[in-house]
């Protein structure tokens, strides 16, 4: 498995070893003894939650988190592609309000690995996408916060320029520093 780290601390692309031929093609998608070499890289093996989340193009969901459950997430796409984005919400962060972004597609496959404490989201640039995410916490309910979109402080270039939105996605506060629903840096 090939590793690439980004500009935020402990968010990963993973790129498998992916072996194709006239019929297709096969990966291991997940492999815990694989994930637990990795340590040094902190990747977990203890997924607790696996969710699968179909999109039509446009869709933006995002950007979520939550505060006391903080979830490890390793995101894919299996079908279609998505523009993918990981902000560092960490009040104290030295990198705290950078992002970054990565392209995800089923022709092209590979992980992204967000550690807790950061928010994530993604658009669908395709027709439809399918996108699978591993989980290292229970999603909790009454801990589901966010960051809006579109907060003009982070500038994402966003792929769409008029996206399908939930409602509570929409009702989401910029990212302020001050805000009390932050995770802090440690």
């Amino acid at each position: 498995m090939k590793i690439q780290q980004t500009e935020l601390p402990g968010v990963l692309v993973l790129e498998p070893r992916v072996f194709g031929d006239e019929r297709g093609f096969f990966y291991e998608s997940f492999n815990a003894q694989t994930f637990a070499g990795l340590a040094g890289e902190g990747l977990p093996t203890g997924f607790v939650q696996e969710n699968h989340s179909r999109s039509t193009q446009r869709v933006l969901r995002g950007l979520h988190y939550q505060l006391r459950h903080p979830q490890g997430k390793l995101v894919t796409c299996v079908h279609g592609s998505i523009y993918d984005v990981i902000v560092d919400i960490r009040v104290g962060s030295p990198t705290f309000g950078h992002w970054v972004s990565v392209a995800l597609s089923a022709d092209v496959p590979r992980y992204v690995w967000i550690p807790g404490g950061f928010a994530h989201g993604f658009c669908t640039v395709s027709p439809v996408a399918d996108v699978l995410y591993k989980c290292t916490a229970l999603y909790v309910p009454g801990d589901d916060h966010g960051v809006l979109w579109s907060d003009a402080t982070l500038a994402i270039p966003w792929p769409v320029a008029d996206p399908v939105l939930s409602p509570k996605d929409l009702q989401y506060a910029g990212l302020d520093p001050a805000r009390s629903d932050l995770p802090r840096y440690s």
